[in-house]
């Protein structure tokens, strides 16, 4: 049997831990190398349960580490590269790890991917990289990229590194923009888990502005299928739109949560906006659908899933929520909201953090 070794980079985050369960489970042919730095949003117990197969090892470590990445490139046959800061709020607040991670780590893989030769390259990426979107209309691969804010400028500037490398070098690496995924394993400052989490405790659903923004949500399992189909069947030097066409303006994702939670909707908080907040995102993935793929999970579908999830799993989130969680919270929504107000929320006044 042929084997492939795949390096999977950030594969303690989000959507590269679900994609290591993935490919594990549906490739027994697969070994995977999971090189994560570990960050705040990486989680080793997010993948207690492949510990123990002898096709994973995990390295902890990062990708800006050009030494230990010249060490593991040759060990494979195809990189997919999650690793990243990915976090718009926190973009805000400060750029310059998202600049590091994002747009030098993915050059310090591609550099090393060059060296060694590497047959596969897979480069993670997201609709945020075109901008806002007009009513009516969806972004295409070809289209302009107009990233308006730090964590999407630093995904372009990676997507551009990844696309330059092909162009001069011949790198045979491909890009998949996907759309907002949901499902387990979500660190609870993202919207859907912080929606979630929140009302599981009977806390405030800080909605920003009037929650008019509208995201297109995608499970997290059919983007893994989407990945795994880019893999076998795309073609180097291509980009590849995912989209899960379920798009919902915020609140109306807040309230579906709390409808499925059996919660009053009295929960919603609308607090000051975002800066620059895009209003709305969406991709024509006609590409990546031509492939083959196409997302087996409705809207409601993902959401029941992904709420029955965090429903059953408190002893994954509730540690994270504590200690650092709390504050980053705090700082984030302390100052949203009217001083009366935090103090009927419970959300502790910001000069407590001072």
């Amino acid at each position: 049997m042929t084997t492939r070794t795949v390096l999977i980079t950030g594969g303690a985050g989000f959507i590269g831990g679900n994609f290591v369960r993935y490919a594990l489970r549906t490739h027994p042919d697969w070994s995977v190398i999971n090189l994560d730095k570990l960050t705040y949003a990486g989680n080793p117990a997010s993948l207690r349960d492949v510990e123990g197969d002898p096709r994973y090892r995990f390295v902890h470590g990062d990708i800006c580490d050009t030494a230990l990445v010249d060490s593991l490139v040759p060990q494979a046959d195809t990189i997919v590269n999650f690793a990243a800061e990915t976090h718009v709020d926190r973009s805000l607040q400060d750029e310059s790890p998202f600049v590091l991670t994002n747009v030098y780590g993915t050059s310090v893989l591609l550099g090393a991917a060059l060296r060694h030769k590497t047959p596969l390259f897979l480069h993670i990426s997201t609709d945020e990289v075109y901008g806002e979107m007009p009513p009516g209309a969806s972004a295409r691969e070809t289209d302009p990229l107009r990233p308006r804010n730090p964590y999407a400028a630093s995904k372009a500037s990676a997507d551009l590194m990844c696309m330059a490398f092909h162009t001069t070098h011949q790198l045979p690496v491909m890009a998949v923009r996907m759309t907002n995924n949901v499902g387990p394993y979500q660190y609870p400052e993202k919207a859907v888990p912080l929606f979630i989490t929140n009302a599981l405790e009977d806390k405030p659903l800080p909605v920003y502005g009037q929650g008019l923004q509208i995201r297109d949500w995608l499970y997290v399992e059919d983007a893994c299928e989407a990945l795994d189909l880019a893999l076998r069947r795309g073609a180097p030097g291509q980009i590849y739109n995912v989209a899960g066409s379920n798009e919902r303006p915020n609140v109306e994702t807040a309230r579906a949560i709390l409808r499925i939670l059996g919660k009053p909707e009295s929960l919603i908080t609308f607090v000051e906006d975002r800066k620059g907040h895009d209003q709305r995102y969406s991709l024509d993935s006609s590409r990546m659908r031509d492939l083959g793929w196409q997302p087996a999970h409705s809207f409601e579908a993902a959401l029941e899933k992904t709420v029955r999830w965090y429903r059953e799993n408190p002893q994954w989130w509730r540690p994270i929520k504590q200690g650092d969680f709390a504050q980053y919270y705090t700082r984030q929504y302390a100052r949203r909201l009217p001083t009366k107000q935090r103090a009927r929320r419970g959300i502790a006044s910001p000069r407590r953090l001072q």
